[in-house]
């Protein structure tokens, strides 16, 4: 039985907005993302989840159990939420310390609880320390080991990087999934930045407007997005109208290509993803197209070369930083691999 699921949830505001209609399950020790787009409806459904706000339809069910009405206090999760809303008369020991204090820990108990998840976040021996004296990355994580300290049987996270600077983001990024593993916690994370989503979860649910578009794991979801929409929020903007005209053949503006996803036959018509990985300066054989380089930027492990082709077609490709690229203007000739191109 799953830790968790959600039975058809709803919710409206007087605005129009919706959250309609969401399924899922958490598994025991999962790492569940929630990810999409500013408005589309996670930072609501952790909510509901919570219990900080009030489904108008559908049921959350824990251990089988229904809680969807159940008051916030009595639900067995921990909160963290961006702005880490740390006591600031308190020092990290009492930061810590507080949610134990409330639920009545013997003082020896205490003590060694704070300690003990202290050390899990790396801050061993922080106890005392003035929480508005410590870094952003400190700061997060004692408000990280401040959800972790009851033992919660869910820990919810929202946007838990989305403060930090891109030196932090990027050390936390390969921390934070270890501690979580350490913890035994499960745990829903929500966040707009796919990247991170990849990073900390062992499970996706791409939501927009209000709807789970997707969800699958990490690998699953960005090797074949479910639509126009999905790919383009990953990042995956090589997109072009495509017309099937055999098993693995479509006809596109950049002529016949060949394609090893076989997932369209028989359809008439389909959107072809390209990845910018697909494209090899050196390859041989068939897929060969030329473009116009009209533009190009580091991105420190390879370069993104945006090339034009006849018919305002645009597409966007890495090349690696081994190899000096070719300058705007020059004309370059690509073999895409059909391992690449993905029918949608």
């Amino acid at each position: 039985m799953p830790l968790l699921e959600i039975e058809a949830l709803s919710k409206s505001y007087p605005d129009g907005w919706t959250l309609s209609g969401v399924h899922l399950t958490v598994e025991e020790g999962e790492s569940l993302c929630l990810l999409g787009p500013s408005g589309c409806g996670k930072t609501t459904l952790l909510r509901l989840i919570a219990g900080l706000e009030r489904p108008d339809g559908g049921r959350i069910l824990l251990d089988g159990a229904d809680v969807t009405f159940l008051p916030p206090h009595r639900r067995p999760f921990g909160l963290m939420f961006q702005e880490y809303a740390l006591f600031p008369h308190k020092d990290v020991f009492g930061n810590v310390s507080f949610g134990l204090r409330m639920v009545g820990w013997e003082r020896e108990a205490l003590r060694a609880r704070t300690a003990e998840v202290l050390a899990l976040v790396g801050l061993e021996g922080f106890e005392r320390r003035d929480v508005n004296q410590l870094s952003g990355g400190e700061q997060q994580r004692v408000a990280l080991a401040r959800s972790l300290a009851p033992k919660p049987r869910l820990l919810l996270l929202d946007e838990p990087l989305g403060a930090l600077d891109r030196a932090l983001r990027e050390r936390l990024l390969e921390d934070l999934p270890a501690i979580l593993d350490h913890a035994g916690v499960t745990s829903i994370t929500v966040t707009h930045d796919q990247e991170e989503a990849f990073a900390v979860a062992d499970h996706i649910v791409v939501m927009h407007a209000g709807r789970v578009v997707q969800q699958g794991t990490p690998q699953a979801v960005y090797a074949r997005p479910v639509s126009a929409w999905v790919a383009r929020f990953l990042g995956l903007t090589n997109l072009l109208p495509a017309r099937v005209v055999a098993p693995g053949e479509v006809e596109t503006a950049l002529g016949r290509l060949r394609v090893a996803d076989t997932s369209a036959a028989g359809a008439e018509s389909a959107t072809l993803l390209v990845r910018p990985e697909a494209a090899q300066p050196q390859g041989e054989g068939g897929n060969r197209i030329a473009g116009v380089v009209t533009g190009r930027t580091f991105r420190g492990s390879h370069f993104r070369l945006t090339l034009g082709f006849p018919g305002d077609v645009t597409l966007t490709f890495e090349w690696s930083a081994r190899e000096a690229p070719p300058a705007v203007g020059v004309q370059v000739a690509l073999a895409l691999d059909p391992a690449g191109l993905v029918l949608l």
